[in-house]
């Protein structure tokens, strides 16, 4: 099959609408890596092809088989993201691809819900041993809070009290620091562990996005 000048166009009209869809995912040179393996699946698909009288009704077919551009795009995006957070295991790669798989599912947005919760009370942990030789006896460890005179004994938490001479005992001193670095660092690093190990097995739950491609000239 070969495709005349209108067959043509339409493939071009497709191949640019899914530049410009990948061009909000991904780089611009990983852009023009996918458009280029596209279009030599593309061309194969064609050529191989069975010439018809209706060329429209079988590029159409083609071009169906492969998905909307805007799909394809995002299906790209998202293996490419979640195979550099596996690879690499960097911080903001694992939370990008995260991110992604978030917005494809909810498996993916219970595991990103779980990141957020567990960068944030790290976060908050070490915020609060930086926070703790600045203002001593406003942060710590607090035993028998009590947020109002009358209200329950809330047994212990790690916070801080704006008004701690009312609000509970402030116990451990500025032995909390490297707890809270510890903890903090630690919860950092766990969640950074299990959000990689959701997204292997995330991949090799998923079916890839793959198409057979002829090595480009």
């Amino acid at each position: 099959m070969v495709l005349s000048d209108t067959g043509t166009s339409r493939v071009n009209g497709y191949l640019f609408v899914l530049e410009r869809s990948l061009a909000t995912f991904l780089p611009r040179e990983s852009v023009r890596d996918v458009v280029r393996e596209i279009d030599s699946h593309l061309r194969d698909r064609i050529s191989a092809a069975q010439a018809v009288p209706d060329e429209r009704a079988m590029l159409e077919r083609i071009l169906s088989e492969l998905g909307p551009p805007q799909r394809v795009a995002q299906a790209y995006s998202v293996e490419r993201t979640v195979d550099e957070a596996v690879v690499t295991g960097r911080l903001f790669a694992i939370v990008k691809a995260v991110w992604h798989v978030a917005m494809s599912g909810m498996s993916g947005f219970f595991a990103g819900l779980s990141l957020f919760v567990g960068y944030f009370a790290g976060g908050v942990l070490i915020v609060l041993a930086v926070m703790k030789p600045i203002f001593p006896d406003n942060v710590g460890i607090w035993v028998g809070d009590r947020l109002i005179s009358d209200g329950p004994d809330l047994g212990w938490h790690a916070g801080v009290n704006v008004a701690a001479a009312s609000h509970g005992h402030n116990v451990g001193g500025y032995w909390v620091i490297p707890i809270f670095l510890t903890a903090g660092f630690g919860l950092l690093f766990l969640t950074t562990r299990c959000a990689r190990r959701f997204l292997v097995w995330w991949r090799r739950r998923r079916p890839g996005f793959t198409v057979t491609v002829r090595p480009a000239s």
